[in-house]
């Protein structure tokens, strides 16, 4: 499962524009299986939801062009300390999952419907959605920066090392701005991300993405 998680890591690209198509029974099956098992791992309460009414902000809508979402994630949970991280985190494994099984996806944190969605999904924190779908394109590279832009390592850098931060910069971030730094000594590592409203969860993602690259089994974080 790694191997195909980090293959889908290189292949996932944000798409904005889907065919409106709805997922298959088996589609949303293998997807609801994956949701339940992340629920359970880092209790929460993340649901896939299929909708006639568009998610899409006006934003989304009208500046991105966001087009025929009518199935996504909602990434939710109890409130508590650090929840962001961890649904950002989970949520880069949804979006891999999706990649790995054939569909695309969209990263909303900014540009959902909150009103519409807390509606489908009350008494729960929802840091954001992701539109999962078949894309009308498989969607193109970010802009990135460059590795020392966003890592140090004291003394030379490991091959693990490396290939976890190649692998975060291909984390999708808020407005792409990469803003988080890896630092690394021997086998421990941290990872810190510039405040801001999706800092959270940018960090999960971002953590995600440098476990799969690196290998849990190379590092701890610090």
């Amino acid at each position: 499962m790694t191997e195909q998680l980090k293959k889908a890591m290189n292949e996932r690209h944000t798409v904005r524009k889907f065919d409106g198509t709805s997922l298959s029974d088996s589609e949303k099956s293998t997807l609801r299986s994956r949701v339940d098992e992340l629920n359970q791992k880092y209790d929460l309460s993340i649901v896939l939801l299929e909708s006639e009414k568009t998610p899409v902000n006006f934003i989304g809508k009208v500046v991105l062009g966001g087009a025929g979402v009518n199935t996504y994630f909602v990434l939710a949970a109890d409130d508590r300390e650090g929840i962001d991280e961890v649904l950002g985190y989970a949520g880069s494994d949804l979006c891999l999952y999706a990649q790995m099984n054939g569909l695309n996806t969209w990263w909303m944190a900014g540009t959902f419907n909150r009103k519409y969605v807390e509606t489908q999904v009350r008494g729960k924190k929802i840091v954001s959605i992701i539109a999962v779908g078949h894309g009308q394109t498989q969607g193109v590279p970010h802009k990135s920066k460059d590795k020392d832009q966003v890592s140090s390592y004291t003394g030379e850098a490991p091959e693990w090392f490396e290939n976890g931060v190649a692998a975060a910069l291909l984390a999708p971030t808020a407005l792409n701005k990469q803003d988080f730094h890896i630092s690394g000594e021997g086998r421990k590592v941290s990872l810190t991300y510039k405040n801001g409203p999706m800092s959270g969860i940018d960090k999960g993602i971002v953590k995600h993405h440098f476990e799969l690259g690196a290998g849990l089994e190379n590092f701890e974080w610090v």
